[in-house]
């Protein structure tokens, strides 16, 4: 209408929706009194036109100004992505601003586009309803003390266990609080100030006084797990003759090791699911103290899990009247203080020391880079780390950070290039080059082999254990001076160097798509390698950063960081295990359960923090109450819990179980329920299990959706063409690859099947536990096949002669062109050709020569043997049946029929048993093992995974089903048959009388092709009376009850 022209007019509207244009919203958190933390949510509000956009984005620069001042704050490039665009897909920006007092009105946040006139967006941030956090108390001084020599501990075991022969000034300091009292212990020290001593100190304690209890240790990664585990396997084990067994998702002990164990050394997520079935489990009401280290991750996305641990610690404790001490290990906190209090530590048992004091004093250099594009920045960082190298450190150990595998090749590449320019190119070599050829030779990996020669060491996920082991051996023994790794090495492995660079303090976060900053804590870590206690006067670091985020580090590198709780993003799964462990019944101990944590404490601390405009009283009730009712609604909504008609009581359902049972979301069981069916095939399950939100954090890297694209292509399985981008698209993709065993794009996909695969088992078990819940047969069978090939890395419609180690299908006719004349065998050997692992074992009857005959004519000596080892090691089991119960007409006392051998079918009459309708029975499965005895008898639980990243027990699952209803009648989990078992599954007969045919399934849960199954002919006939007295009389009598193995 304004243009009079009908044409024109919808022309000139269909550009102007083409004009860039974005929402902004931005919420704020206080960090300190001087610095806020802005959440900066950008939605784009526009359409796409690649002629007018282009195909890859549109520039904006985001910016934050203090009108009254004229000052910017902050100020970022930012790229919004035509993917985003097209699927309005919210954008989250958060950095940090500073804040003065007293407090200004406003800021603004404006976005301007890079290329665009007048496309523009405004948002006000409002200070008018900030509450500022309190100030932070003064540190622990250190006491000028002299150093306590350490025949203090007065026992001559734990004194030989050091090589020093004095305390360091901080363990001096809090000696005797940690093994003289058993108070509880916050210790806040920098990196490098000997925290582990300080936890040996307070195990000691517990070895004295309390040495029938347990002593666990909490550490944040299975890595730090592991380096404990090596170090006080030979320290504790070894020398003090204590037990200390390893408790994670890698590594899982038996019953009887954990009850024998002095130290359990465990992650929070394997402690906090242990935890939650604490009635159950006798070791935990028999731990006396838990050290938790670095526990200022509490502030970390995976912190919800400390604060929970604590929480049920000191519930546990109070349930139990038996006090479990807590010590806590951090590096230095701005608000120790909150920490303490929340962890019932006294005065006499909080050390907070400033980060400046360390054993070996830390110079640190900060140097800014400009840039907006990240590659080029890190391109432009090389030639200062190589400058920082000659002036710091020319002859001393150097250890640089970088964020990914592949900044560790180029870093190395441009070093190698300035060091072509030297007069000793070679002058970071610290051994024989003859020596180091030899070692280079055995060396995997091609660019390592390269920057060897140079005496630079590359680390990351991605290296081969082997070439791992030799460069950590190298470097440690300073036979070459420099070592490259991505930043998880700061927490991994304890390597200290003179010298440490952090280059770049961002990565590229998969999951965002976008470069984020690493955490203060991640950064601390890294510069706490510097300065090697027994060598080094002072240690350096040199930090090289984006140069519009010097300021911020300049800050936070030099005064500690306030931990605050992340508790609330994941509330609903910590309520959930509470109410299932039935800890929580009612929204008031909900409520209750709240004020338990460390959120609570904080909540008032830091209210603005976490969204809480005033502190009184009933505003504050009101905010939790509707943290409760969220809480509940979203775990209703996924239906793991009920609320009563009451609207107060809470019950938990299966899913909200099987949920807590296997530490899984409550999202994956809403995902379960909708897409979980009775009659799902392979294809449905391997969907439903990649669309688990545990897998949500896989990271799809920079270019990774091309890849994802070029691998779909040689798979059997078609996918969602337009998710190639999505985290679970590329689970599913890397689970047919491992299954089809295709060859993998890049290092870093092996390493992220690992990741699918370690959570993929209890996924499975999770979903098997929702089919037998509903009855479902086939799904649940389907499962089991999943769980199969997840373990042997097989489709299951493969040949089972395909999950033998050297064997592919090139080789499959070794075994089908066998016949007994061509082998060496007895008249009771399996004769025909050989399609399957069942018909192999019978063809070689227990005897390797035979199998040597058989494949000889493609396998090495080495690999026959290899080969044989896994096929001796198979489970060959034998199976017989009764079925116990009441009969109206059985004699006297008699309760139990054996179930005939099947082998003429259901037209003979003998082979059907008679039952009585609706009554219970119980199915007696008698199983016996074969084979043993001519296998040496040797008993290994552990079950042959070539292929798995991870040890696994043998296991079993028995299911009864109706095949012609599709109905699951019973499912019990069975663990390793060592010789002989007998199981029991309890089972009601149809109501109605006539003929049935139930199947019995033994079903392995770690082999494809083992499986076995028997069909059970049921003749039930009309209910008893008699017999369904007796049955309940013996009931009462016997209290019979069938245990489920787990």
């Amino acid at each position: 209408h304004m243009l009079h022209h009908v044409n024109i007019g919808l022309k000139v509207k269909q550009c102007v929706h083409e004009i860039p244009s974005i929402a902004l919203e931005a919420s704020i958190q206080p960090i300190t009194r001087t610095v806020l933390r802005v959440r900066l949510t950008i939605t784009p509000d526009f359409k796409w036109h690649d002629q007018t956009h282009g195909s890859v984005g549109e520039p904006w620069w985001i910016w934050v100004e203090d009108p009254v001042n004229d000052h910017i704050y902050h100020s970022e490039y930012f790229l919004l992505q035509k993917k985003q665009v097209l699927s309005k897909e919210q954008q989250l920006l958060v950095f940090t601003i500073p804040i003065f007092e007293p407090l200004p009105s406003q800021y603004y946040i404006r976005a301007v586009s890079d290329r665009w006139l007048g496309a523009e967006a405004v948002c006000i941030i409002n200070f008018q309803h900030l509450i500022l956090p309190e100030r932070h108390p003064p540190h622990t001084e250190l006491l000028d003390l002299q150093p306590l020599p350490i025949n203090a501990l007065g026992n001559r075991e734990y004194e030989a266990l050091y090589k020093f022969t004095h305390f360091n000034p901080i363990q001096t300091q809090i000696f005797h609080t940690l093994y003289h009292t058993d108070c509880n212990v916050l210790l806040g020290a920098p990196t490098g100030s000997g925290k582990t001593v300080a936890a040996e100190l307070a195990i000691f304690r517990v070895f004295n006084k309390y040495p029938t209890s347990k002593a666990v240790y909490i550490a944040p990664l299975k890595a730090l797990v592991r380096e404990r585990i090596e170090d006080w396997k030979i320290r504790i084990t070894e020398k003090l003759g204590k037990n200390v067994v390893e408790l994670t998702g890698d590594v899982t002990p038996d019953m009887k090791a954990i009850a024998q164990a002095d130290l359990i050394v465990t992650t929070p997520e394997k402690w906090d699911g242990i935890s939650r079935s604490w009635q159950n489990r006798g070791y935990v009401k028999k731990v006396s103290i838990i050290i938790i280290d670095e526990i200022h991750l509490l502030g970390d996305e995976r912190g919800p899990v400390l604060e929970v641990i604590v929480s049920r610690t000191s519930f546990i404790s109070s349930h139990t009247n038996s006090p479990v001490r807590i010590v806590g290990l951090s590096t230095a906190l701005a608000n120790a203080k909150d920490l303490a209090d929340w962890l019932g530590i006294r005065q006499n048992g909080l050390f907070n020391f400033r980060p400046s004091v360390r054993p070996v004093p830390l110079e640190v250099h900060i140097h800014g880079f400009p840039g907006q594009h990240y590659c080029p920045r890190m391109a432009s960082m090389n030639k200062p780390t190589f400058q920082a190298i000659r002036s710091h450190s020319p002859s001393k150990p150097v250890l640089i950070f970088v964020s990914s595998r592949r900044q560790t090749r180029l870093t190395a590449l441009d070093l190698i290039a300035f060091l072509a320019a030297e007069d000793d190119p070679k002058q970071w070599l610290h051994m024989d080059e003859r020596e180091m050829s030899d070692i280079i030779e055995m060396v995997r990996d091609s660019n390592l082999k390269l920057t060897l020669a140079f005496g630079i060491g590359l680390h990351h996920a991605g290296l081969h254990e082997h070439d791992r082991k030799h460069v950590e051996e190298l470097f440690v023994n300073c036979k070459i001076q420099i070592l490259i790794a991505t930043s998880t090495l700061a927490w991994g492995v304890n390597f200290p160097a003179h010298l440490v660079i952090v280059k770049g303090t961002e990565y590229y976060d998969g999951k965002t798509r976008r470069y984020v900053d690493f955490a203060i804590t991640d950064v601390l870590q890294m510069m706490g390698r510097a300065g090697r206690p027994q060598f080094d006067d002072q240690g350096k670091a040199v930090i090289l950063v984006h140069d519009i985020k010097k300021d911020f580090y300049k800050k936070f590198l030099y005064e500690p960081f306030p931990v605050e709780s992340s508790l609330l993003e994941v509330l609903s799964d910590h309520m959930n295990a509470e109410i299932s462990a039935g800890t929580v019944s009612s929204k008031q101990d909900a409520m209750d359960y709240i004020t338990w944590t460390y959120f609570f404490r904080r909540l008032i601390m830091n209210p603005s923090y976490y969204n809480l405009d005033d502190i009184n009283h009933d505003t504050m009730n009101k905010y939790l109450s509707n943290l409760v009712e969220k809480s509940l609604a979203d775990l209703e909504c996924s239906y793991c819990i009920s609320v009563g008609e009451d609207s107060r009581s809470l019950q938990s359902l299966d899913l909200g179980r099987i949920a807590s049972y296997y530490y899984l979301k409550h999202q994956t069981m809403k995902m379960f329920r909708s897409k979980m069916k009775a009659d799902c095939c392979l294809e449905d399950l391997l969907s439903v299990l990649t669309d688990a939100t545990e897998y949500a954090d896989l990271p799809v890297r920079h270019n990774e959706d091309q890849l994802n694209s070029d691998l779909a292509k040689h798979l059997p399985i078609e996918v969602n063409p337009h998710s190639f981008d999505s985290a679970h698209t590329k689970a599913h993709l890397l689970l047919q690859a491992y299954f089809c065993r295709a060859a993998l794009p890049c290092p870093d996909y092996a390493t992220d099947t690992k990741s699918v695969l370690d959570q993929a088992i209890r996924i499975c078990q999770a979903m098997l536990d929702v089919a037998a819940n509903n009855g479902w047969l086939v799904t649940a069978l389907n499962i089991i096949n999943l769980i199969q090939m997840v373990i042997q890395g097989r489709w299951v419609h493969d040949s089972s002669l395909l999950t033998l180690p050297n064997i592919e299908q090139q080789q499959l006719y070794l075994f089908r062109r066998c016949n007994a004349g061509k082998r060496k065998s007895s008249s009771k050997g399996y004769k025909g050709p050989i399609e399957c692992l069942p018909e192999l074992i019978a063809a070689c009857e227990w005897r390797e020569d035979i199998f040597h005959s058989i494949v000889a004519d493609e396998l090495q000596p080495t690999q026959i043997s290899q080969t044989w080892k896994f096929l001796s090691h198979l489970p060959i089991i034998e199976v017989n049946l009764n079925i116990k119960g009441w009969w109206e007409k059985a004699p006297k006392g008699k309760s139990e029929k054996p179930l005939p051998n099947v082998g003429t079918g259901f037209r003979d009459e003998k082979n059907w048993t008679q039952l009585h309708a609706d009554q219970e029975y119980v199915l007696q499965i008698n199983l016996c093992r074969i084979g043993l005895v001519r296998n040496k008898g040797k008993y290994d639980s552990k079950a042959s995974t070539p292929r798995f990243p991870k040890a696994k027990d043998e296991g079993w699952f028995i299911i009864l089903g109706e095949v012609d209803k599709k109905e699951l009648v019973a499912l019990k989990r069975v663990g390793y048959i060592r010789n002989r078992s007998t199981v029991c599954l309890a089972f009601y007969t149809p109501e109605a009388t006539g003929r049935y045919i139930y199947t019995l399934y033994l079903m392995n849960d770690s082999y494809l092709g083992m499986d076995q199954q028997y069909d059970i002919y049921l003749d039930v006939i009309p209910a008893s009376i008699v017999a369904q007295v007796n049955t309940e009389v013996s009931d009462a009598r016997s209290d019979l009850t069938v245990a489920r193995h787990d």
